[in-house]
């Protein structure tokens, strides 16, 4: 086998096992999926905790039709809404509710708490993590915001 399919399959496998992790701890606690989270926390970073759906589509690498589809049980139980363009009837933005953002805050300590159990020490100094973060960006990762994973202090 080759080394780049060896190293693409062994991040596949990783990828589900973290997927796994997370969606066991945040279905557990707070009733959603990873993508659920992710969702929320990407919508949770925008001005005013809402964003056009096109846009929440492009920042998390998925189709407009794939976010209306992850977005319908989140508005049916209370956590997105959904709020119409005032100038542009055929614009449509998802914002979080207040009950959205209130449990966002504890579904993001849910996920810091696995991401810490994950990458505890020492198994993984903070050197290990920014490589992991900076090699991942390479091949189109993204983390808490699009920006560059940031270098390791040295």
């Amino acid at each position: 086998m080759s080394s780049t399919l060896d190293a693409a399959l062994r991040l596949v496998r990783a990828q589900t096992a973290l997927v796994r992790r997370f969606d066991a701890s945040l279905s557990g606690l707070h009733g959603v999926s990873l993508a659920d989270f992710t969702l929320l926390l990407r919508l949770g970073q925008a001005p005013g905790g809402r964003m056009r759906r096109v846009d929440l589509a492009e920042a998390l690498g998925l189709t407009p039709s794939g976010v209306t589809r992850g977005l319908a049980p989140l508005e049916r139980i209370g956590l997105v809404t959904r709020e119409p363009d005032p100038r542009d009837a055929r614009v449509a933005y998802a914002a979080l509710t207040d009950t959205g953002r209130t449990l966002l805050r504890d579904m993001r300590a849910t996920a810091e708490r696995v991401a810490d159990e994950v990458f505890a020490a020492p198994s993984w100094s903070p050197d290990d993590i920014a490589l992991l973060a900076g090699l991942t960006t390479r091949i189109g990762g993204t983390g808490l915001t699009d920006r560059p994973a940031s270098a390791p202090d040295r």
